[in-house]
């Protein structure tokens, strides 16, 4: 019984945390509060029913949308490989990897740009062998976020794989198993958790992405102009409606944030 209410009480916390802690919520929260109180509530339904607005919010809901697939489809492969490979190369790959996440996002549209423009070596095959032209395009904007929310999902899902470790994975071998019957049985259901919230941590950075898709796919409304993007030009236009989209992209990564959180963290 002793051990049972041992288990069960709550050690507690230094009151000394609780001020650098109310100094950190401080710094996330009054921002977003600044923008509350700058916002023209009454011009606010006018404002986010725009056809700039609307067309802005669509266009980063598909591009999110489909950067979050290649990010899936090309990032469970690399994360897995990641976790299960030796060799001396492997952290060097690692580090490579999870550039996007140090790197400015400017930068990084500046490398795509010289890597898929016309006087990029791959964009200069690409527009003389099949006359394709990348950068200002929509698949330009895919690409930008695919970059920066790739390295996110690949984090969630080898840290995943690391702490469940290969148990599992020998036992099936043991067995008889094939790798690809591995794979398929054994590892995609210990990625499964991890996937979800990778996915939407990857769904939400690309949702966000400014810098990457301004560089390497312009601001052209209709286009590659997403929401981010038309908050930037509203801002040197009309203020009000800049606040107002800052307002909800601020609602949407609130959700997105809610849904990916894992419940672990709720008890």
């Amino acid at each position: 019984m002793r051990s049972r209410r041992t288990r069960n009480r709550n050690p507690g916390l230094p009151w000394v945390l609780w001020i650098p802690a109310g100094l950190a919520l401080a710094l996330v929260v009054l921002p977003v509060v600044g923008l509350l109180v700058r916002t023209d509530y009454a011009r606010l339904p006018e404002l986010l029913t725009s056809s700039a607005a609307l067309s802005a919010l669509r266009l980063s809901l598909v591009t999110a949308s489909l950067s979050t697939i290649a990010c899936v489809v090309l990032g469970v492969p690399l994360a897995v490989v990641l976790a299960r490979a030796r060799g001396r190369g492997v952290r060097l790959v690692r580090a490579v990897v999870l550039l996007p996440l140090v790197l400015p996002p400017v930068v990084g549209g500046l490398a795509l740009l010289y890597l898929l423009g016309r006087n990029g070596f791959l964009g200069y095959l690409l527009d003389v062998v099949a006359g394709v032209s990348v950068p200002f395009t929509t698949t330009a904007v895919v690409i930008a976020q695919t970059f920066v929310a790739m390295p996110f999902l690949v984090v969630s899902l080898e840290g995943a794989l690391r702490g469940s470790g290969q148990r599992y994975e020998l036992v099936a071998a043991t067995l008889g198993a094939r790798p690809w019957t591995v794979f398929r049985r054994v590892t995609v259901p210990l990625l499964l958790p991890a996937l979800g919230s990778g996915a939407v941590l990857s769904f939400a950075r690309a949702l966000g992405e400014f810098g990457a898709t301004i560089t390497f796919a312009g601001s052209l409304e209709g286009v590659t102009r997403t929401l981010p993007l038309e908050v930037y030009a509203q801002a040197q236009a009309d203020v009000d409606s800049a606040v107002a989209l800052a307002l909800l992209l601020i609602v949407v990564a609130v959700v997105v944030i809610a849904v990916a959180r894992p419940k672990a963290f709720d008890r």
